[in-house]
């Protein structure tokens, strides 16, 4: 195959096709005595996997993913993988956290008709213990300036401790952390983020943050039937992937 025939059938341009085997994202081509590439089968299923890994992981990441298995490190990979599932799961549990909240500011709306007072909120994901910037940091594998940032566009209040003025979060700090780490991932702006907060808290507003809870459940839904995609893909391409490493070794693919 020419890299026009690898391209055509992604609507890619062959420049696209060069630059992910340069990036390592597909196996490196032979060349003929005039220097053209000549691509396989082999290479083939190693762009559908990464073109399938994309939606379900990012760019970045199925980047990751496919040059480990080009270095031969196959564990490697599958952790990448692994991550990305539990991220999947977690997000799930978070959101269903906030709408079991969210379902729970409703009913008290309903029942008190003060839905502007403030409620006690559950989170499956916040426990009872305090955390510091460091620890919720690291918890949700964001830095502590974003924690920083976050609490300067109003989405975190944290206190502050009487002793070291250091900042203490408790289990509401947390799951609005946890939220706003959700509504980031889904490609929200702080100040929106920061008013779906403000609406939590309150117990205020809540068709808009049922309309944006049923987005990111859409948009989570959608990344896991890609990771089945994904998978499929994957396995294909790594069925081909062994068997050129067991017959012919480390080098060129042929």
């Amino acid at each position: 195959m020419r890299p026009s025939d690898l391209a055509r059938e992604h609507g890619l341009s062959t420049q696209a096709v060069r630059n992910y085997e340069r990036d390592g994202f597909i196996p490196a081509a032979e060349r003929t005595d005039s220097g053209y590439r000549i691509y396989t089968e082999v290479h083939a299923a190693a762009l559908r996997a990464f073109l399938a890994l994309v939606p379900a992981y990012g760019h970045s990441t199925a980047g990751r993913i496919m040059r480990a298995l080009h270095d031969d490190a196959l564990d490697d990979a599958l952790t990448v993988i692994d991550r990305g599932h539990s991220q999947l799961l977690r997000d799930r549990e978070t959101l269903d956290a906030v709408r079991d909240a969210v379902d729970h500011l409703m009913a008290e709306s309903d029942g008190a008709g003060a839905p502007g007072r403030s409620v006690d909120l559950r989170s499956r994901s916040a426990g009872s213990d305090t955390l510091t910037v460091g620890e919720l940091a690291r918890r949700l594998g964001v830095t502590p300036a974003t924690l920083r940032k976050w609490e300067d566009s109003g989405i975190l209040a944290p206190e502050r401790d009487p002793l070291t003025a250091y900042r203490v979060y408790r289990a509401s700090d947390v799951r609005d952390a946890e939220l706003a780490h959700l509504l980031r991932r889904g490609g929200y702006p702080l100040d929106r983020i920061s008013t779906v907060v403000q609406q939590i808290r309150t117990a205020g507003g809540t068709d808009t943050l049922s309309g944006a809870l049923d987005d990111w459940r859409r948009r989570l839904t959608a990344r896991g039937l890609a990771m089945l995609d994904a998978a499929t893909h994957l396995g294909h391409y790594l069925g081909h992937h062994l068997d050129v490493r067991t017959a012919q070794g480390p080098g060129p693919y042929r």
